[in-house]
């Protein structure tokens, strides 16, 4: 497939007029082929008018048409080929396996959604029927459903290039609630993105949809994601990547005439609390599988574990040095980008500057000049408590271990800690009680706690929550993964006293689209 380097908009290609981009090998910091021309805010204006217009018809599709385009990216993704994974490796430095299965993945949750348009569960029907001689005063016919919000900005992240980017997991929970979408191409991996949304594009176009239902824009990071952010034809936002960037949008979305929301997911460390018992087995695994979570990807994982507490005394010690033993024979991969690397050294400097610090690990630097070394340090609780350095998020292979006492000390701990997407506790039957009385703190502070586990891997599903309170994302009620995450893009209507002629199709008592229902209060299930 020829790279055409100009932004999708409307089914058209359209050459920008406010500069040029490349993308990088950050490998060998070759500057990638071809350029990509770059639009302008008023040239943004197109893809914007263009998706409200697509609005009313898309958002109106029947179940099984727009499942259909659904499954149809998918298998458009797929049948770009090993052309998307070279490209991919190129602008990453990510190896062919991981990003076989980033696209299994991306592919996957598009055929989930598809599943999920299909059943109609989605569309929170509830209809509560008249009763007209009910004293003192009759209740009229109320009927409710969720409808999209309008058209979505979804912004592409720099570590997921295919399942949090142009067709990931923001893109495809948009489009099966019904948004059409405009995506901001991360200008870090251009020539992926140009690949995925020319398999959109081709989606749109062969079922016949408007056009307007998706484009995809190349342009200077912070103006066009500011314009789009304030556009009046956009009705949400979502957003993978930085606190800064994240907060940013948050606050233009907020001063417009009309806020819209902003679904940003930010930062976190994503603690790890390793109980007594958990170190009575085998200590050596337990440190190497912690290793292993920290340095996969690189660290450029937004659940890579950041923080692991460990019991003070002689099994603690016993843990630093597996964990030492353990990092010391690994080597640094290379990251994402050469700023990403460099964002990464600041941080470990500067945890590795803070008072009370100590290195307890470092591995050897990479082949690469972006390849820098994976280290872990080591602090005790009254020194993490007390500096706010030791909180801060290091987007990369680096993490902190701190001492602790009793389950006391976990408590105060956790009740510092921001917002995060994710807390991992090793506990044995043994430390069950005390585990209990930490439960309810860490309730407050993440979106998905797990036993016995490590946090890096992310199952698409229903159950599964990827959010958690400010800063890990900008609104705690919600997950930018699994089926839940269409929510994001509804909103409830009610309608009193309608006509059966005037219902729309999921509020009519024939039930067309044949979607699970509540019956005043009572599940009507789907046929």
């Amino acid at each position: 497939m020829t790279l055409q380097g100009h932004s999708l908009i409307a089914g058209g290609t359209v050459i920008g007029t406010s500069g040029t981009a490349h993308g990088f090998n950050p490998a060998t910091n070759e500057q990638l082929e071809p350029a990509y021309t770059l639009v302008t805010e008023e040239q943004l204006k197109a893809a914007t008018a263009a998706a409200a217009d697509a609005f009313d018809s898309f958002s109106t599709l029947d179940p099984e048409q727009h499942a259909r385009f659904l499954d149809a990216i998918a298998e458009n993704i797929e049948a770009v080929g090993e052309e998307l994974i070279v490209r991919a490796g190129q602008e990453t430095g990510l190896p062919a396996a991981r990003l076989q299965g980033e696209r299994a993945r991306t592919t996957g949750q598009l055929r989930l959604f598809a599943d999920v348009v299909r059943r109609g569960d989605f569309r929170g029907v509830r209809i509560d029927p008249a009763i007209p001689d009910r004293a003192p005063l009759p209740r009229a016919d109320i009927r409710q459903r969720q409808i999209p919000l309008g058209p979505v900005a979804v912004f592409g992240a720099s570590n997921f290039p295919l399942a949090f980017s142009v067709a990931g997991g923001d893109t495809a929970s948009a489009f099966a609630a019904g948004c059409p979408v405009i995506v901001k191409a991360h200008n870090a991996h251009p020539g992926t993105s140009e690949l995925v949304g020319q398999a959109i594009a081709k989606a749109v176009t062969d079922l016949g949809l408007h056009p307007g239902v998706f484009s995809l824009i190349y342009g200077p990071g912070s103006s066009i994601g500011q314009a789009l952010a304030a556009d009046p034809a956009v009705k949400a936002v979502g957003f993978t990547g930085s606190r800064a960037g994240g907060t940013a949008l948050m606050r233009t979305a907020a001063a417009r005439p009309e806020p819209i929301p902003v679904y940003a997911e930010m930062s976190s460390i994503n603690p790890v609390y390793v109980f007594p018992g958990a170190l009575n087995a085998d200590i050596e695994s337990l440190a190497k599988q912690y290793v292993t979570s920290v340095t996969g990807s690189s660290g450029q994982l937004c659940t890579s574990p950041g923080l692991v507490f460990v019991p003070a005394g002689d099994a603690g010690n016993r843990f630093a040095a597996a964990v030492t033993d353990a990092i010391t024979q690994l080597s640094g991969q290379t990251m994402l980008s050469g700023g990403i690397a460099s964002a990464w050294q600041h941080g470990h400097d500067a945890l590795e500057a803070s008072a009370d610090v100590e290195l307890i690990g470092r591995g050897k630097k990479g082949p690469t000049e972006n390849a820098p070394a994976p280290a872990v340090f080591g602090a005790d609780l009254d020194a993490f408590t007390s500096n706010p350095v030791l909180h801060e998020e290091i987007f990369g292979a680096a993490s902190l271990a701190v001492r602790y006492k009793d389950i006391d000390d976990l408590i105060r701990a956790t009740r510092l800690l921001e917002g995060q997407l994710t807390a991992s506790l090793h506990v044995t039957e043994e430390d069950f009680a005390a585990a209990s009385g930490l439960i309810p703190a860490l309730e407050r502070k993440v979106g998905r706690i797990i036993i016995n586990g490590w946090p890096t891997g992310v199952e698409v599903g229903h159950a599964v929550v990827h959010g958690g309170p400010y800063p890990a994302t900008s609104d705690s009620k919600t997950t930018s993964v699994g089926t839940l995450a269409i929510n994001r893009f509804l909103r409830p209507v009610a309608y009193q006293n309608f006509p059966e002629q005037l219902r729309p199709a999921p509020l009519q008592d024939a039930n067309p689209w044949q979607v699970s229902r509540l019956i005043d209060g009572t599940p009507e299930l789907a046929q």
